[in-house]
């Protein structure tokens, strides 16, 4: 699903999970598409594929506890790790 908000005269694109089902190559390229849209305005995808997440500049980790959910900016490292996890699962290799 794709979101569009205009504030301020400032467009957002939110792209939730709009790589469901796509993979590989495809979802490489996606990714470029998504990046290349963010040098002129402000892009949010949410996915589940490294391919996607690794392309992005900032990166967050959306996690629950309970029922609170919680919305966490990345460091390098961080963001690293996650990337690595979307890879291998949550062993590292």
């Amino acid at each position: 699903m794709t979101y569009e908000v205009i504030a301020r005269g400032i467009v957002f694109l939110i792209f939730d999970e709009i790589d469901t089902g796509v993979s590989g190559r495809i979802a490489d390229a996606m990714g470029d598409i998504i990046s290349s849209l963010g040098e002129n305005m402000q892009v949010v995808a949410i996915t589940h594929l490294p391919q996607v997440a690794s392309k992005g500049k900032s990166h967050f980790v959306v996690y629950k506890e309970q029922s609170t959910t919680h919305l966490t900016r990345l460091g390098e490292d961080d963001r690293i790790t996650e990337i690595a996890k979307m890879l291998s699962g949550s062993q590292i290799t």
